[in-house]
């Protein structure tokens, strides 16, 4: 019989097909036969397809461990765990995260190998005081693991000082990895992206890429915008969210709406950051920051908050300009500085495709590949 290796997130087209379709591959290319349990998050049921998924089970996560759904959930989800035998589950998203160790503690007597990857601790210094609720939570469930993944060094020392994971291993890998040379290697043109959005040729173009949510912070960036008031400028933000209304509303308020255009969620995304100059990234929490790094494969310098998760590639004054994420008024002068200074976006283009090529999918998937030999025999 083959191997079965068991994924499990909260929902499929915000996560298992964003991070982990090249690991899915990787699984099938090793013989193992490959499951998926997360919410069908699609708009149209339909499109839920998952490369190299051999058996995929719609279960109700809610991202909030409040709701009631998640008892259901993790019903269904220990059934399916106890009625196969998975040589290896790996869990990811708080709430799939603490319901998949609690229902694989009887696989895990039974031989299954439970690897939980942390995308960003919602605890870390200087978080609000409630988001340390999660820490007892975290550091219980981590003895409920083999192997606790971090893709941040902060995360990765706070798990070792704090002895998480006492009966496994903790790692660090270079986040889930980003197809760097499809970024790179974009030819498209860049005049022809631009016309559709009715930007002009010689403008100014500031691109974010991200949920519109709370903490990714649209505020900040919005309102840096403005501030910079830079002529012939535009900001094009691509994703959706329940936020979208009170952002398109803020940039009415500052009066920049007809330079900020909300592009939606995209599937071309390769050409959005070949058509734009720098990108801008405010968030308050990150555990890494995939967007970014797409960016800076682009060849896009970057405007970013300190964040634990930006630490890992930004460096201020050689690939970017680092503020704290509530100062608008920085991020405002670091638009305006890149505006004015071509030979200095030439040089931090060109730091950012070096930086970025560490974490290149092949380098994640190689380090991935070795945390799972070590945890079962794969010939």
């Amino acid at each position: 019989m083959p191997k079965k290796v068991l994924f499990v997130a909260t929902v499929v087209k915000a996560h298992i097909n964003v991070f982990h379709k090249p690991y899915l591959k990787w699984f099938k290319e090793n013989g193992f036969e490959t499951h998926v349990c997360a919410c069908n998050d699609y708009e149209n049921p339909d499109e839920c397809i998952i490369p190299d998924c051999d058996f995929y089970y719609n279960i109700p996560f809610s991202r909030s461990p409040f709701r009631l759904s998640n008892i259901k959930a993790y019903i269904q989800l220990k059934k399916i765990i106890d009625s196969n035998h998975f040589d290896i589950i790996h869990c990811h998203t708080p709430t799939a995260g603490v319901l998949t160790r609690i229902a694989a503690v009887n696989a895990r007597k039974n031989g299954s190998r439970v690897l939980y990857t942390a995308h960003g601790f919602h605890f870390y210094k200087n978080a609000p005081f409630y988001m340390w609720a999660f820490y007892p939570i975290e550091k219980i469930l981590s003895d409920y693991a083999d192997a606790v993944i971090t893709i941040n060094h902060y995360d990765y020392e706070l798990a070792l000082k704090k002895h998480f994971c006492r009966n496994g291993s903790v790692f660090i890998v270079h986040g889930t990895g980003v197809d760097t040379k499809k970024f790179m290697n974009c030819n498209y043109d860049r005049t022809e992206k631009r016309h559709e959005f009715g930007i002009p040729d010689n403008a100014f173009v500031v691109l974010s890429a991200a949920e519109l949510n709370k903490n990714k912070n649209y505020t900040a960036s919005i309102t840096a915008f403005a501030k910079a008031d830079i002529e012939n400028s535009y900001y094009v933000i691509c994703g959706e969210g329940k936020l979208k209304n009170h952002y398109i509303q803020l940039a009415q308020t500052l009066g920049v709406s007809d330079r900020v255009i909300f592009a939606g969620y995209r599937s071309d995304m390769p050409e959005m950051y070949h058509m734009s100059d720098v990108f801008i990234f405010t968030s308050k929490r990150e555990g890494l920051g995939n967007a970014c790094i797409e960016a800076m494969a682009s060849g896009l310098p970057l405007v970013v908050s300190d964040s634990r998760g930006t630490e890992e590639y930004a460096v201020n004054g050689r690939n970017a300009f680092v503020c704290n994420a509530d100062d608008s008024d920085g991020f405002a002068k670091a638009l305006c500085t890149l505006s004015n200074d071509d030979a200095l976006r030439s040089a931090m283009s060109a730091e950012c495709i070096r930086t970025a090529e560490k974490f290149d999918i092949e380098n994640s998937v190689a380090e991935m590949a070795d945390i799972y030999k070590e945890k079962i025999e794969i010939h």
